[in-house]
């Protein structure tokens, strides 16, 4: 592809893992990015903090990470969201981990200078219990309400059975109330049921919220009053998917959405080994390959245009933008780097089957 770049923040013996980033750029022109950097093993409860990280030439170099949040939790702290109020104000979401399966929490700090200085941490979600938001998943709506979408189990005795649903602040973050769930119909025999969530503001109005599953789609969700309440889930049938993230932006130049996922559109789902509803197949459910993905009437319809990766493991994408270019991050399991993409908007639209 032309007019592509990568750049690859390296794991090493003394960080054997580095991934889960976003970026915002900054007031200045440069470009931050956070990102979960482990440093005592490679698993999701190993001992992680949030790095940062600046580039002042769109992402060719970077300067030397520094600790941006450190670990505080029984495990980690881990996933970094970064969103620019309306207010101007950045701020930062991540996830203190205690415990790998009993104690996940939201937390988010707030800069007022360009990400100098940041505030004390402030918890998002006051219930107790495993909450999972991913990385570069926080938004705020054009009312100005900004939405962090979670996900938790619904049993607790086998960690399964998950649902997905929104805590929101209609104050810039100053308070924070429950928002809607979104649960799979009791007929759908899924322990995986529907995690990892993100959600997008869709032209109308409403809100689209997208999952992933173990059913072979990503899944959606709509809400017409902002996150109140969800309609029943539904499978994205251009998008077939593991059990992995995907995530969903609007391109500011064209207007459309931009999708980053590991397609199956190859796999014929009948015959696939599963348990219960959940896909099982081995071959199916490895993160590979990572592809991008436009749809030009509101996520009615979706296209594949290109592929990021086609041989390595590759997952937990973000989208950002500055001008007319594309910057995504992803973390390429195989050698359990983070990987940065830059490439214009235009090299999306070269694919001859889009309309």
């Amino acid at each position: 592809m032309a007019c592509v770049s990568w750049f690859v923040f390296w794991a090493d013996h003394e960080r054997p893992r580095r991934g889960e980033g976003d970026i915002l750029v900054l007031g200045d022109g440069r470009l931050l990015l956070a990102y979960t950097e482990f440093y005592g093993g490679y698993a999701d409860h190993s001992p992680a903090r949030i790095m940062a990280t600046t580039s002042t030439d769109d992402g060719e170099t970077w300067s030397e990470p520094k600790t941006l949040q450190e670990n505080v939790g029984g495990c980690n702290v881990m996933s970094a969201s970064l969103l620019r109020l309306r207010s101007e104000g950045i701020t930062l979401f991540y996830l203190v981990k205690s415990h790998p399966r009993m104690d996940c929490k939201v937390y988010m700090r707030r800069s007022d200078d360009e990400a100098e200085t940041w505030s004390e941490p402030l918890r998002v979600i006051g219930d107790e219990g495993y909450y999972v938001l991913n990385n570069a998943r926080v938004i705020q709506t054009s009312t100005g309400r900004v939405i962090v979408p979670v996900s938790t189990y619904q049993n607790p005795e086998t960690f399964s059975h998950w649902k997905s649903l929104i805590y929101y602040s209609d104050d810039e973050c100053e308070t924070w109330h429950k928002g809607g769930e979104v649960k799979l119909p009791r007929e759908v025999d899924s322990r995986v049921g529907l995690q990892e969530p993100g959600v997008i503001e869709l032209r109308d109005g409403r809100l689209m919220m997208y999952m992933r599953t173990a059913l072979g789609y990503v899944y959606q969700s709509h809400s017409e009053d902002w996150g109140e309440t969800w309609s029943e889930p539904r499978s994205i049938t251009d998008l077939k998917a593991p059990t992995s993230p995907t995530t969903m932006a609007r391109i500011p130049k064209t207007g459309d959405l931009i999708a980053v996922w590991n397609d199956k559109g190859m796999f014929n789902l009948e015959g696939l080994g599963r348990t219960g509803a959940d896909i099982t197949d081995r071959e199916f459910q490895r993160r590979t390959p990572l592809s991008i993905a436009i749809s030009r009437d509101e996520g009615l319809t979706w296209r594949k245009t290109l592929n990021l990766e086609t041989e390595e493991v590759c997952h937990y994408p973000s989208i950002d933008f500055k001008g007319d270019q594309i910057l995504i991050t992803y973390y390429y399991k195989g050698h359990r780097n983070l990987k940065f993409v830059r490439m214009r908007v235009e090299e999306l639209y070269r694919n001859p089957s889009l309309p």
